[in-house]
């Protein structure tokens, strides 16, 4: 009965919205556009692409309610100062003042303890602080509590060549030139096929990823840097997957989407736990049968799956990732698409749960369930 009446609304719905649905598809890329449909035609997946047609949906009833370019009151973060960023001295880059090599008291007497701390692909801990996700950073150490890994999505890059959050991705090849094509592990070569999403140096004895957002003309958006001694002594291209680091990858991608939120100036999500299960359930899915897409193998697309799981929303959304090698990884990919990126920009959602699982390889696949209730 619920589903029918569902139905009778969006069809409702359809009809009163289809002169403003005229104009998105005018307005959208129409080869990319048609090439979608076409493709899931074609392979008869016709239960995702309505899955996509009633998700664009809700994000152009948000639109129509004037809500979807809503900022938040950004006076609750007057309280909140940026630090002033000082040009390295020792290496090419710090995140919030910070260098590879630093101490733990260094990053503590100026970070304060941490919001959370939890396994990462290296096998030791990311360390996050913020304050109201704001100051964004995360921060690893190896066991004499040096600083072997740093991360952030804000303003707190700094460089000793001008390199800062937002530099074109143009003016980071001309200063440090072709990126590396992949790391060398023993006689094998991890080659990184990242669609011109970021670029990987090495430097001062690390690896610098440097992170483009391509709706934003190609700048930086982003940086990790890993001490190399740390990179190569994982095995292979992932971490080894057990139930810990899949907790602890679906905090760090609730942590890094809501910084990066902040960044937009939107309101911080909240985790919930009943979604979480949706979104763990349907990882696990994946991995298990070796498939990948917003429909499972009984036909079943993520609202079906909410309201299975007694998930009661007004409005829902669902990225997915699989393969990158972290939760930043993925972050960033899905950032860079469009449909995924409007799911984590969107003004309505209020609630997000994750879910990881690991493949027998130990790939990981990533579920993000964002809805309001």
């Amino acid at each position: 009965m619920r589903k029918f009446l569902l139905t009778i609304i969006l069809l409702a719905i359809l009809f009163f919205m289809y002169p403003r649905i005229q104009e998105k598809v005018k307005e959208a890329d129409p080869e990319s556009f048609i090439g979608t449909i076409q493709t899931e035609m074609e392979e008869s997946n016709i239960p995702e692409t309505l899955y996509k047609f009633f998700t664009n949906l809700q994000f152009w009833t948000s639109e129509l309610k004037g809500t979807l370019n809503e900022q938040v009151d950004e006076s609750r973060f007057q309280n909140i100062k940026k630090p002033q960023l000082l040009k390295p001295v020792e290496q090419t880059f710090s995140v919030y003042n910070i260098q590879i090599g630093d101490s733990l008291d260094e990053v503590e007497a100026v970070l304060g303890s941490p919001k959370r701390v939890g396994l990462n692909e290296y096998e030791v801990h990311w360390r996050t602080y913020h304050e109201s996700y704001q100051n964004f950073v995360m921060v690893a150490f190896d066991s004499k509590e040096n600083v072997v890994a740093l991360y952030t999505n804000q303003d707190l890059i700094a460089s000793s060549v001008g390199i800062t959050l937002n530099t074109l991705k143009d003016q980071v090849r001309a200063e440090f030139g072709e990126p590396l094509e992949g790391i060398k592990k023993g006689w094998t070569i991890y080659q990184t096929q990242n669609n011109g999403e970021y670029d990987l140096y090495e430097m001062n004895g690390n690896y610098v990823t440097i992170f483009y957002d391509k709706h934003e003309n190609n700048t930086v958006t982003a940086i990790q840097i890993i001490d190399k001694d740390l990179e190569l002594k994982k095995d292979g291209i992932y971490g080894v997957g057990s139930s810990e680091l899949a907790e602890a990858f679906a905090y760090q991608l609730f942590d890094v989407t809501n910084a990066t939120r902040v960044n937009h100036g939107l309101t911080i999500l909240e985790w919930d736990d009943m979604v979480k299960e949706t979104a763990v359930d349907h990882s696990r899915d994946m991995a298990e049968n070796n498939f990948f897409g917003h429909t499972n193998l009984a036909g079943q697309s993520p609202f079906d799956r909410m309201d299975e799981d007694g998930i009661d929303y007004r409005m829902a959304g669902e990225n997915l990732a699989a393969g990158q090698t972290s939760s930043i990884f993925a972050h960033e990919g899905l950032m860079n698409s469009e449909g995924h990126r409007k799911n984590i920009l969107q003004p309505d959602f209020r609630l997000l749960g994750v879910g990881v699982a690991f493949s027998e390889d130990d790939q990981p696949y990533f579920t993000e369930n964002f809805y309001t209730r």
